[in-house]
Formats: C-alpha cells, structure tokens, sequence
C-alpha cells in the first residue's frame, strides 16, 4: 500500500481524528445521513477540502455527521491518475477513498472512461494502441482500489453521448467506434472487484433524445450483465427541472438496473433571491421524491460538494451559484430543511 504509506506521511494522525469526529448537538429533525437511511447521502469531496479539517472545525460537522457517501470530485480522473503512460499516481484517490472507508462512507469510484480531464498522451494514440492502453488503465486503476479499499460502484464510461442523442465524437468513438462503451464494461467486469458499473451522464434526468439513446445502451448491456447502475447527474437550474423526471428515472428501473442522482446541485443567479431560495428548496424536494418514488431501486443521492465554498457552479456558470445545501460558512439552507424531510416522507 505504497500510496497509503505516502497519505499518512503527509497527514499524520488524520485517519484518527477523521474516525472519531468532535461531538456536535445536531438538529432536532435528524440529519442527511439517517433521513436517508438505508440509501446513503452523499457529496463530491477533493483533497483541497479534506485538508481544511484540520484548521475548520465545522468540517467535522457537516462532513462526518451529515453524510454518508463521498465520491472523489478529481481525484480518480484519468489526467490525476495516470498522467503520463503507465505512471499511476493514487495518492489524492487514496486520501478521499481513506476518508471514506474510516468513516464507514459509500464510495463510488468516478471514473475510468471520460473525454474530459484526460491525460493528454491518451488523445495522441489510435486504434489498438488506444484500447490497449484504456484496458490496462482500466485494470490497473480498479485492481488497485480493490486490493486497498472498499468501493461500491465505478462510474466506468462517464458522459458517452450528446444532447440530440448522437454519440459524443471522444477518441474513443472515433478511433474504436460505439463498441468501444460494452467492450470497457467487458474489461471492468472482468477485473472482478466486487464494485457495481454505472455509467453516469448529464441532461438525462428527463425524458428527450439523450436519454432514449443512453436507455437503448442500457438496456443493451444489462441484458449481457455488463451494466448494474445509471448515474443521473442533476446539475439543474432553479424552476427548470424536467417535469418528468420521475417517469424517466422509472423506465431505468423497468430496465432492470439501479439508479443514483449522482452529482446534485441546482443553481441560481447571483446575488440570491427570495424566491429563488424558496424555489430551491421545493426543487430539491422534488428530486429526493422521485429517488424515493423508485424504492429500493434508487441507491443514493450524491450532492457535488457540501458547501458553496468549493463548488464548481460559479466558476462554469458565470453569474450564477448558490448551489449546494451549505452556503460558503456552513450555514443550511432552507433546501437542506426541506432534503430533510423529503428524505423522512415528509414533504
């Protein structure tokens, strides 16, 4: 465990203090993680915001006793992992994945297979040079995180299509074809980690082209027992969520695969309105009620960060923010109440 002895020369005693957290009184109503019970409630964590514990005592707090998931927000992306060919590097995947495991989290591998945030020597190679290095990639990435830790999914291919339904034209598509998605399942499924395939997307959280063309696959796989999970990203707009987002997560199911919301935010512009805050929360409301519509079919709801402080949103969407649960000190929004009792059956 090479990079797990490099994460506790770096961070000391971190694993103890992260397993025991300070004590907290917390909200009369619960919090994420028990309201959530049995599914777990997670959110995007980096490294950048795991070192802030040591320093920022309210990171305990919402981290530890809010959540109980945690997927790598960076981390594991192939251009961190492997930046140039057959130099692996694990340790920010290692000290996101030792977060997790020490406090009992669910974590999801994110990912193997993504056009963006890749390495750039990978869009230099073509045809079988291309595959073989994404089978060894594929191989050596999960072999290594099954040998050290606890994962319950990878997202294995990660944002394969186009709005219209087309496929993306990554280097994949181009140099190895459609196949290219089933053949990277084939390979995962044959490193035989005993984490679940998700393939994960944005903007097929309702019913459109997108999502007929990524149901078409699904179904496709899961009938070769490649596939076991879709991952709906939800990175919505406040008052713009798709009005058939529970019809849509249902026919995902009747497919015969699990489903997550794997990377929620719902945005607005800046500064915040009344309304706009008032809308989020009935928005995220929504959401949590058409998980728990599907049963025990939809795992998990992930949120893509705990606290607007480290959002991706207001530096990809210029002029908006104010995405998350936790504004930038911490403090719950009216959307984290009304998550809350969603989550409990309430609302």
């Amino acid at each position: 465990m090479s990079s797990l002895l490099a994460f506790s020369l770096l961070l000391g005693n971190a694993l103890s203090a992260w397993a025991n957290p300070l004590p907290r009184q917390l909200p009369s109503f619960g919090t994420l993680k028990a309201a959530a019970a049995p599914r777990y409630f997670g959110a995007a964590l980096g490294v950048p915001h795991l070192m802030n514990f040591t320093h920022d005592p309210l990171f305990d707090v919402d981290a530890v006793l809010q959540f109980s998931g945690a997927t790598p927000e960076n981390e594991m992306k192939w251009m961190n992992i492997e930046p140039e060919r057959n130099m692996f590097n694990f340790t920010g995947g290692d000290i996101v994945a030792a977060f997790a495991n020490a406090n009992d989290y669910t974590l999801r591998g994110h990912n193997l297979v993504w056009y963006s945030q890749l390495a750039p020597w990978v869009e230099t190679l073509t045809g079988e040079d291309l595959w073989n290095a994404t089978v060894n990639h594929i191989t050596t990435v999960m072999t290594h995180y099954k040998e050290d830790f606890v994962l319950y999914c990878w997202d294995v291919v990660n944002e394969a299509f186009n709005d219209d339904g087309t496929y993306r034209e990554n280097v994949w598509y181009t140099q190895l074809g459609p196949d290219y998605i089933p053949n990277a399942y084939t390979v995962a499924r044959s490193v035989n980690s005993g984490s679940k395939l998700y393939i994960n997307d944005y903007n097929t959280e309702g019913i459109n082209n997108k999502s007929d063309a990524l149901l078409t696959v699904v179904q496709s796989m899961k009938a070769q027992n490649l596939v076991d999970g879709v991952g709906f990203q939800c990175h919505f707009i406040v008052g713009e969520l798709p009005p058939d987002l529970e019809q849509n997560f249902a026919r995902f199911v009747a497919a015969g695969v699990e489903i997550a919301i794997t990377e929620l935010d719902i945005r607005m512009n800046l500064p915040p309105s009344e309304a706009d805050i008032i809308q989020q929360a009935k928005d995220y409301t929504t959401v949590v009620n058409a998980c728990l519509a599907q049963g025990e079919a939809c795992v998990g709801i992930t949120t893509w960060g705990i606290t607007d402080l480290y959002s991706w949103v207001p530096s990809t969407f210029s002029g908006t923010g104010y995405a998350l649960l936790f504004d930038d000190n911490y403090v719950p929004k009216p959307a984290y109440n009304s998550t809350i009792y969603a989550l409990q059956g309430l609302a």
